[in-house]
């Protein structure tokens, strides 16, 4: 009889969770010291560039990245870790970007994108795990 084998998917480049999971967390740093920058921007010139056009599109870009490098990584190991970690870090950085009370209120909104950030790169790391990507830790022997 004729045997189908179906081939494992192929898992998209280690290169792909590394660029999230590292914009991800610059993002969390990023907003975390915001409220300690925000005075200096205008000073410096930089505060369109900046602005909420610049946020929105870095939450997009993060979202579309995620979902994809997470969900093709999701059809390779079949573990819900790391999308258990993105989904509610997506669910924040939304929440703050589009829900005007959060994202017009200078700390909450910082609290709210650092947290959403560091879950999305979190979520990243754990995708690289899964994927027997290797994360340099306590355990490497160099």
């Amino acid at each position: 009889m004729n045997e189908v084998r179906s081939e494992p998917a192929r898992r998209p480049h280690p290169l792909l969770d590394r660029l999230g999971a590292t914009g991800s967390l610059v993002c969390a740093v990023h907003c975390a010291l915001l409220p300690l920058v925000i005075a200096l921007l205008p000073s410096l010139g930089i505060a369109v560039w900046l602005g909420e056009d610049f946020e929105q599109g870095f939450v997009v870009f993060a979202s579309l990245l995620g979902l994809f490098t997470l969900a093709w990584g999701y059809r390779r190991h079949r573990a819900v870790r790391a999308l258990g970690l993105l989904l509610p870090g997506l669910a924040a950085l939304w929440l703050g970007v589009l829900y005007a009370p959060l994202h017009h209120t200078l700390v909450p909104h910082a609290i709210t994108m650092t947290f959403g950030g560091t879950l999305v790169g979190l979520a990243h790391l754990a995708n690289l795990r899964l994927n027997h990507g290797h994360v340099l830790d306590a355990r490497c022997a160099h």
